[in-house]
């Protein structure tokens, strides 16, 4: 299992994982496929370098299995704080380590910035997500009732995490 920085070489295979997250697990992310699914690579690219972010990527061999994005915060008062986002393993790499090899590289990322609380969201009825998140030390802070409403009318609850460094 190797845990590294994506850069815009790997956004072919960005693309590709971004696109099996939001078919597999569409609740779990405010965009839809229908939204991205026309978005070439030099778009994934670019968001892959951007300087407000750092994307890592969790890889079984050559293949893409896992991904999570660290944002930092743009204004002054708030560079202390850092948001989590598009955490991803596919389905057949889960249960294996990936997610939480993600996490602790994506805090000491955070902590190397000089990052003092890092937040998510995640689907309230995504047990597995929220015991991974329970387990590195994020604590829920609040709850979002009908966050997410998908095409079919569901809707669905986020909780609101946090972690203190």
């Amino acid at each position: 299992m190797e845990i590294r920085i994506l850069n815009a070489q790997d956004a072919e295979a960005y693309r590709r994982l971004r696109f099996d997250a939001l078919q597999v697990n569409p609740e779990a992310f405010a965009s839809s496929f229908e939204e991205e699914k026309d978005r070439t690579v030099e778009v994934f690219a670019e968001r892959l370098e951007s300087e407000q972010t750092v994307s890592l990527g969790s890889f079984l061999g050559d293949a893409l299995v896992g991904m999570a994005t660290l944002q930092f915060e743009k204004y002054y008062k708030m560079r202390h704080r850092g948001n989590l986002s598009a955490m991803y393993v596919t389905s057949s790499a889960r249960g294996y380590g990936y997610g939480n090899r993600l996490l602790e590289h994506g805090l000491m990322i955070a902590k190397n910035h000089q990052l003092e609380q890092v937040y998510l969201t995640v689907v309230s009825s995504n047990v597995q997500a929220k015991n991974l998140y329970e387990n590195i030390g994020f604590e829920t802070i609040g709850l979002e009732e009908n966050a997410i409403k998908l095409d079919d009318g569901l809707y669905h609850d986020e909780e609101h995490m946090v972690k203190f460094l």
